[in-house]
């Protein structure tokens, strides 16, 4: 099969397209033919090998040399323990464990997969596992008269949760750059920042519930804009913003009547499938950036790690 692989960590142009043997799925796993992968920024983590955590497993070399997790397609074989799908079936489902997305084939635990809604494209329903996981767990406390801000809004988990808040009755801000402010808009956003020429820890009025997608501020000028009783919900950054996170923060939070930690996201299909159904309902829109082929893999990482993508961007392998 085709598949895009690397051996090392790098830059997009690391990555190249090879011809590998097909994967035989273990009892409990799925052999999947891949239709279309969605990108995450963990797929451009652990092309770069950072931030460290992006390591784990292969401190010199990539442990997986298939990146791809958020994957959609049709079930070509079972493992002999598997009792919830057949071949034939359409499937979707975040592959984080052992990835394999950007490839024609891919195995995937039975456990990390769900039926996909007829309603939905394979392209669709690929943007929804990882994304929509942190989506719904990082908005769950939103609700009517509550203030929410979500940093990194404008990417894909931003667009999810965005919407999210929204559908709660939350009054909701998102901040991004500057190219993503009326984009951000027009998913319901009620206040939009431009990080670039405003910093959000500045402002007067205090927030709820910060969901931070990028992890590049202060954790104490957060805590600075976090209401009494409020919530600070860390998801991705660099290493040292982490760990400030887990002592500075949590402490702080703890002193001023505040909570502040990692969001400790859950996945599996019970926590992405009701956005799923959502999505299939026309209840929450799903937006692609772009669609690129299974040989442009490289450029569709590039493109996302220039951080101008407005949603999701996908890989269409068939």
């Amino acid at each position: 099969m085709r598949a895009v692989v690397y051996d090392t960590y790098g830059s997009p142009n690391v990555l190249g397209v090879d011809d590998v043997p097909v994967p035989t799925p273990a009892a409990d796993q799925v052999l999947i033919e891949v239709v279309a992968t969605s990108l995450n920024l963990t797929d451009w983590e652990g092309l770069r090998g950072s931030p460290l955590y992006a390591r784990i497993g292969g401190l010199r070399s990539p442990a997986r040399q298939i990146l791809g997790s958020d994957i959609a397609g049709r079930v070509v074989a079972v493992g002999a323990k598997v009792t919830r799908f057949q071949p034939g079936d359409e499937v979707y489902g975040d592959n984080l464990q052992l990835k394999g997305g950007f490839a024609e084939f891919a195995v995937a635990p039975e456990s990390a997969l769900a039926a996909k809604p007829p309603e939905l494209t394979f392209a669709q329903a690929s943007t929804i596992p990882q994304a929509g996981a942190i989506a719904i767990q990082g908005t769950a406390r939103a609700g009517p008269g509550r203030r929410v801000l979500i940093n990194g809004a404008g990417g894909g988990t931003g667009t999810f949760a965005i919407q999210l808040v929204k559908r709660s009755g939350a009054h909701v801000t998102g901040v991004d750059n500057a190219e993503k402010l009326d984009f951000m808009r027009s998913l319901g956003a009620d206040d939009v920042i431009d990080y670039r020429s405003e910093d959000f820890t500045e402002r007067e009025q205090p927030y709820d519930l910060i969901l931070d997608l990028v992890g590049h501020r202060s954790v104490l000028a957060c805590r600075r804009v976090l209401a009494p009783g409020g919530r600070y919900l860390w998801v991705g950054g660099r290493v040292r913003s982490l760990l400030r996170v887990l002592t500075v923060g949590t402490i702080a939070g703890r002193l001023t009547g505040r909570r502040m930690g990692l969001l400790a996201v859950k996945d599996g299909p019970d926590h992405f499938g009701p956005l799923g159904e959502w999505c299939a309902a026309g209840e929450v829109d799903i937006h692609i950036d772009r669609t690129f082929a299974l040989d442009d893999v490289p450029e569709a990482l590039a493109y996302l790690g220039e951080g101008h993508v407005l949603g999701k961007v996908v890989v269409e392998i068939s």
